[in-house]
């Protein structure tokens, strides 16, 4: 069965029912949690307003039926992004600007649990940290400002590890109060961060000739695949080329294009992930996950891990 119902009534009966909602740290009043309408579904939304018009948003839920939003035009006045992290769309983010949002319908479907990371910034504090006093946005990113009165761009991108690790982040943050605050604000911008540099390169691609062809683009897959096969023991650069059938430079130059890493970087993000869906089973020993990941040394592993998630890897196992 599939129930339509407009943007606004969710509105209504979600984040203005006072029973489905409470504080969820007590030490901040502007980090609250509502429950999931009954008649819908179940989960969450969880929302932390931070300084200067910025703010999360984390839904978790799963729906009875499928579920038709009609939601209205309606004006925008934040940067703002969403990752899905499980669900239809999972593995991918928008990245939306200010100005009009235009009506749309969207469906949700009862068959998956939905997680999403929702992130904004306003547009004042976005042009703050333009290097210049006139506060001058780069022309790569001026797509992100639009006028009140104009259409808003978006744009939907593949989530990269680094972003993965990061959102992993945000949901298991160990801290509270004015630190956690302090965290969470941090990691919103360093998403914004990642998110403009790949913007800036989605721009520039549609102006510069890069010179890689579909071949190019399927060895470079091919490629990463033949990486993560040899992840206990991965080839230097000169052999992954050439069991790629690609020059060194091309699968240098290539698979930062593609995947938005270096190829040891993307490599890095994978074992940690791994590791963490391995720690998070709760059946696995540290040192047996370390070993698995390709790490011979459990003292290089935990440290990388606590550095990449900002947990130990002992705590992310009681989880």
């Amino acid at each position: 069965m599939t129930i339509r119902i407009s943007r606004n009534y969710v509105w209504e009966i979600y984040f203005e029912d006072e029973p489905t909602k409470y504080c969820y740290d007590s030490a901040d009043e502007y980090d609250v949690l509502w429950q999931y309408p009954s008649q819908f579904g179940q989960g969450y939304s969880r929302q932390i307003e931070l300084p200067d018009g910025s703010g999360l948003m984390i839904s978790d839920y799963q729906l009875h039926d499928r579920l038709e939003i009609k939601v209205p035009e309606r004006p925008g006045d934040c940067i703002q992004f969403d990752f899905c992290l499980s669900g239809g769309y999972a593995g991918q983010h928008w990245i939306t600007s200010t100005g009009v949002h235009p009506p749309e319908l969207s469906a949700e479907f009862s068959e998956l649990r939905h997680l999403f990371v929702y992130g904004w910034i306003s547009s004042e504090r976005f042009a703050s940290f333009a290097g210049n006093a006139d506060k001058e946005i780069d022309p790569a990113l001026k797509q992100l400002i639009q006028q009140p009165d104009q259409q808003n761009y978006v744009r939907l991108g593949n989530t990269s590890p680094m972003m993965q690790a990061i959102m992993q982040q945000i949901l298991h943050c160990p801290y509270w109060g004015m630190t956690k605050r302090m965290y969470l604000e941090s990691k919103l911008l360093e998403l914004m961060a990642l998110l403009l540099d790949q913007e800036k390169e989605v721009q520039q691609g549609e102006l510069i000739n890069t010179s890689l062809n579909p071949d190019d683009i399927d060895r470079l897959h091919h490629a990463r695949n033949l990486l993560l096969q040899q992840i206990k023991q991965p080839p230097s650069l000169k052999e992954l080329a050439r069991q790629a059938g690609l020059n060194e430079y091309t699968l240098k130059r290539g698979f930062r294009q593609v995947f938005g890493r270096t190829v040891f970087g993307y490599l890095h993000d994978h074992r940690m992930e791994q590791a963490r869906q391995l720690l998070e089973t709760g059946i696995y020993k540290v040192e047996d996950v370390a070993q698995t990941v390709g790490y011979r040394n459990l003292s290089a592993f935990s440290r990388a891990f606590h550095k990449h998630f900002g947990v130990l890897a002992r705590d992310c196992k009681k989880r």
